[in-house]
């Protein structure tokens, strides 16, 4: 074979190296990369009824929950709620939220739930939850949480502690609280608020308390 046609087969071979080893290049790379999860959160409870202005928010977005139509208590049912949610309904508003350990909440008009613990497993040893109530009325029925673990309610008063019970809870515009129970009396606890190292406003916290009424 002459030079001329060794030097063209050459240059051939070198040209057709530098379409194929970039792409296998690529295809190396691309292949060693570690599978990046995609999978969405886990809801842990969802809207079972809506009615006037109700938000949920997320760590990235916010969904409204209304509807101006004849029949506004089915809006948006069947929407998830997450770990970290804060929940709030408006002047007009109230919702409904069933949980998947089976307990459910009923929130009354301008009210306010954070999501802040849930770790819930049918066969699990180490269930807790933890929702901070800030404002408003609160209707629940304990699910399996509070049979099986350890499940409370934040107020701003003290610390609730559910085993078992109905709670209804007033939480007024002024921090004071009303607790009350509406079936199998007695078992709730109340734990207490570990004192802060700041002082208490003796003009507000004065003002702040919890009255407890069993079986009304």
């Amino acid at each position: 074979m002459c030079r001329p046609a060794i030097a063209a087969l050459a240059t051939v071979l070198v040209v057709a190296l530098a379409c194929f080893l970039p792409s296998a290049a690529r295809a190396q790379i691309d292949s060693a990369k570690p599978a990046v999860a995609t999978a969405s959160p886990k809801p842990i409870g969802k809207v079972v009824a809506a009615a006037g202005s109700v938000t949920i928010e997320h760590a990235g977005a916010v969904i409204v929950q209304a509807n101006v139509g004849s029949d506004p208590g089915r809006a948006n049912t069947g929407d998830p709620v997450y770990l970290g949610d804060v929940v709030q309904t408006g002047a007009d508003g109230r919702v409904g939220i069933n949980f998947t350990d089976g307990s459910s909440f009923n929130l009354s008009s301008n009210a306010r739930m954070v999501l802040d613990h849930y770790v819930y497993e049918p066969a699990g040893k180490s269930n807790a939850s933890l929702f901070n109530l800030a404002k408003g009325t609160f209707t629940f029925v304990a699910g399996g949480v509070a049979k099986t673990g350890d499940m409370k309610v934040d107020t701003p008063v003290a610390t609730l502690g559910i085993r078992g019970t109905t709670p209804h809870i007033e939480i007024s515009d002024d921090g004071s609280v009303r607790f009350s129970t509406l079936i199998e009396e007695g078992k709730s606890k109340l734990l207490k608020k570990p004192p802060t190292s700041a002082a208490p406003e003796p003009d507000r916290s004065s003002n702040r308390r919890l009255n407890i009424c069993r079986g009304c």
